[in-house]
C-alpha cells in the first residue's frame, strides 16, 4: 500500500511532465534549504535563479507556474525573501498586471473583427512576398497598440480555420460536415502534395506574423509587458516611450521587413512556399459562403467592434487612463453592444491572460530574492564601471543573451530594478539611466525571438493545437527564426552603440522629449523600508 501510494503521489505531481523533470524539481526543493544553511543565502539565491530559468527553458515539458511557484514558496519559507517584499513588488507593478488581465480579455471580444480583416488579407493578395510582408506589418501594427499574445492568438485562429476548411475538403467532406482535421487517414491521395505545400505556406505566415509581433511590440509602451513596466519606473508617457525607443526600433523594424522579403524571394530557412491554387479556390468559396450567411446582427457586431477598436487606439495614444483600465472599457463596450451578458461567456475571455498573470507574480517573487540578496549587484557594478559609451551595448547584449533562453519580462524586471538602484545611490545620473533603460527594453525584446522561451507569443504559438498540424516543431521554429534573430539583433546592437545617444540628445534639443530628474524614478515600495 505505501509503495502504491508513493507511485500515485508521483504520478499526480506535475501531471504529465516526464519523470526525470519531476525528480529534478524535487531535487531542487531538497537541495535549496541545504545550500542556504551551508553556503549561505547568496549562494542559495543564485541557485534558485538558475533553477527558475530552467523551469522557463523547459516550459514545453511543464508550464512554469507550478514548478516556479513551488520554488518561490520555498524561497519565502527559507528566508531568501519575505511575503511582504513579494507583495510590494506586485503593488509596484500593478499596471502591468491590469494590462495582462483586462487588455488581453478585451481583445478577445474583438476577435471577429480581426479574423475578418486577416481573412481579407489572406484571400485578397496573390503574391506570397506581398502577403508575407502584409502579415508581418499587420502583426507589427496590431502588436504596437494591442497585446502580442492576443495578436498571435488571432493569427493562429485564422490559420487553424483555413487549415481545417481545406483539410475537410481534402478528406472528401463538405463545409457543413463535422471533421477531425488532426487525422490525415481520410485525406485523398490527390490532395496530399497540396496539403504538404499548404502546411509549409501556413508555417511561413505564422513565423512572419510572430516576428511581426516582436517588431511592433518593442516600439510602444503597451506592446509588451516589460515595456509598460520600464515606462512606469521611468515616468515615460506613450509618446515619449515611442520616441526614446525609435533610434533602435525603427531601423530594426525596417531591417526585419527587408529580411521577410529576402526570405520569401530566396526560399531559404523553410520559407518561400506559395498557397496551392486548388487550396485558394476552396478558401474563396468558403469565404463567399460565410458572407452570404452573415446576418444584419453579425454585421452590426462587426461595426461595434471596429468602433471599439478606434476608441482603444485613441485611449492608448492619449493616455486617457491606465492601460489596464482602457482594456476594461473595451470589455464593457464590446460586450454591452453585442449582447454578451452571460457570466460564462465573459469568463472564456480571461482564460488566456490569467495563467500568465499568475506566472508573472511568481517572477516578482524571484525578483524579490534577487533584490534582497543583491545577486546582480556585481554584474551591474561591472557594467557601470565600463566607459559610458559601451554601457548601453553591454546591457543590450547581457539582456539579449539571457532573454533568448529565459523570459524577457523576467529579465527586464531584474535589470531595470538594479539600474534604478544605481540611480538612487548616485552611481549614475538620470540621463544615463534613461539610455540604459532603452538598451534594456530593446535588448529584452529583439534578440528574444531566437527561441520560443524568450517571447510569450512564440511559446503560445509552439504550444498551440495548430503547431503539430502544420508540423511546426521547436527545432523548426528556431531554424526559421534564426535569420531574423541574427539580422535584427546585430542591427539593434549597432544602433545602441552608435545612434542612440546622439539621437536622444537631438530630441532633447528639439524639445521632443524632456530631461527627467532622479526623483521621478518610481521607487519600488520595499526600497523605502
Amino acid at each position: 500500500m505505501p509503495a502504491s501510494f508513493g507511485r500515485a503521489f508521483l504520478q499526480n505531481f506535475l501531471g504529465q511532465a516526464p519523470a526525470w523533470y519531476k525528480y529534478t524539481i524535487i531535487g531542487f526543493l531538497v537541495i535549496n534549504p541545504l545550500i542556504a544553511l551551508t553556503l549561505g543565502p547568496v549562494a542559495a539565491g543564485w541557485l534558485l535563479l538558475g533553477e527558475f530559468i530552467f523551469t522557463l527553458a523547459m516550459a514545453l515539458k511543464c508550464y512554469p507556474l507550478q514548478p516556479g511557484g513551488l520554488l518561490a514558496i520555498e524561497a519565502v519559507l527559507i528566508g531568501l525573501t519575505s511575503a511582504d517584499t513579494v507583495l510590494h513588488k506586485v503593488e509596484s507593478n500593478l499596471e502591468v498586471m491590469l494590462l495582462l488581465i483586462f487588455m488581453v480579455a478585451g481583445i478577445f471580444f474583438l476577435k471577429d473583427l480581426l479574423l475578418f480583416m486577416f481573412t481579407r488579407i489572406l484571400l485578397g493578395v496573390k503574391s506570397k512576398v506581398r502577403l508575407s510582408l502584409l502579415f508581418c506589418i499587420a502583426a507589427a501594427l496590431l502588436s504596437a497598440f494591442l497585446d502580442a499574445l492576443t495578436v498571435t492568438a488571432v493569427v493562429i485562429a485564422v490559420c487553424t480555420g483555413f487549415y481545417g476548411i481545406y483539410h475537410k475538403v481534402a478528406s472528401g467532406k463538405t463545409f457543413q460536415q463535422k471533421h477531425d482535421h488532426g487525422d490525415d487517414t481520410a485525406v485523398e491521395d490527390l490532395h496530399r502534395e497540396d496539403l504538404r505545400r499548404f502546411r509549409s505556406f501556413l508555417r511561413s505566415l505564422l513565423m512572419h506574423a510572430a516576428v511581426g509581433t516582436a517588431l511592433g511590440g518593442v516600439c510602444t509602451l503597451v506592446g509588451e509587458p516589460q515595456n509598460l513596466l520600464i515606462a512606469n519606473k521611468a515616468g515615460w508617457e506613450f509618446g515619449e516611450f515611442f520616441l526614446r525607443m525609435a533610434p533602435i526600433t525603427i531601423p530594426v523594424l525596417f531591417i526585419g521587413l527587408l529580411t521577410c522579403v529576402f526570405l520569401e524571394i530566396s526560399g531559404s530557412f523553410g520559407y518561400g512556399e506559395d498557397i496551392p491554387e486548388k487550396v485558394r479556390g476552396i478558401m474563396r468559396q468558403y469565404a463567399l459562403e460565410q458572407d452570404r450567411k452573415r446576418t444584419p446582427q453579425n454585421r452590426a457586431a462587426l461595426v461595434i467592434q471596429a468602433l471599439t477598436a478606434v476608441w482603444l487606439v485613441i485611449g492608448l495614444a492619449t493616455h486617457a487612463a491606465s492601460v489596464g483600465l482602457v482594456g476594461l472599457t473595451v470589455i464593457i463596450l464590446a460586450t454591452s453592444f453585442t449582447g454578451i451578458i452571460e457570466e460564462h461567456r465573459l469568463g472564456a475571455a480571461f482564460e488566456e491572460a490569467l495563467p500568465f498573470t499568475a506566472l508573472l507574480t511568481v517572477f516578482f517573487a524571484v525578483v524579490a530574492v534577487i533584490a534582497d540578496q543583491q545577486l546582480f549587484a556585481p554584474v551591474i557594478e561591472y557594467v557601470l564601471s565600463l566607459e559610458k559609451s559601451v554601457q548601453g551595448p553591454a546591457f543590450y547584449m547581457a539582456n539579449g543573451i539571457l532573454s533568448a533562453v529565459s523570459d524577457n519580462v523576467f529579465v527586464a524586471t531584474v535589470y531595470v530594478d538594479e539600474v534604478g538602484q544605481a540611480l538612487l545611490k548616485g552611481e549614475i545620473n538620470r540621463d544615463t539611466f534613461d539610455l540604459l533603460a532603452v538598451a534594456i527594453n530593446t535588448g529584452t525584446n529583439i534578440p528574444s525571438v531566437a527561441t520560443p522561451n524568450g517571447q510569450a507569443a512564440f511559446l503560445f504559438l509552439l504550444t498551440s493545437a495548430l503547431a503539430p498540424l502544420v508540423r511546426l516543431s521547436y527545432g523548426r521554429m528556431v531554424v526559421m527564426a534564426l535569420p531574423y534573430t541574427i539580422v535584427m539583433s546585430i542591427t539593434g546592437l549597432i544602433m545602441t552603440a552608435t545612434v542612440l545617444e546622439p539621437a536622444t540628445d537631438a530630441m532633447y534639443e528639439r524639445g521632443w522629449i524632456t530631461h527627467h530628474s532622479a526623483s521621478e524614478y518610481t521607487e519600488t515600495p520595499e526600497q523605502g523600508h
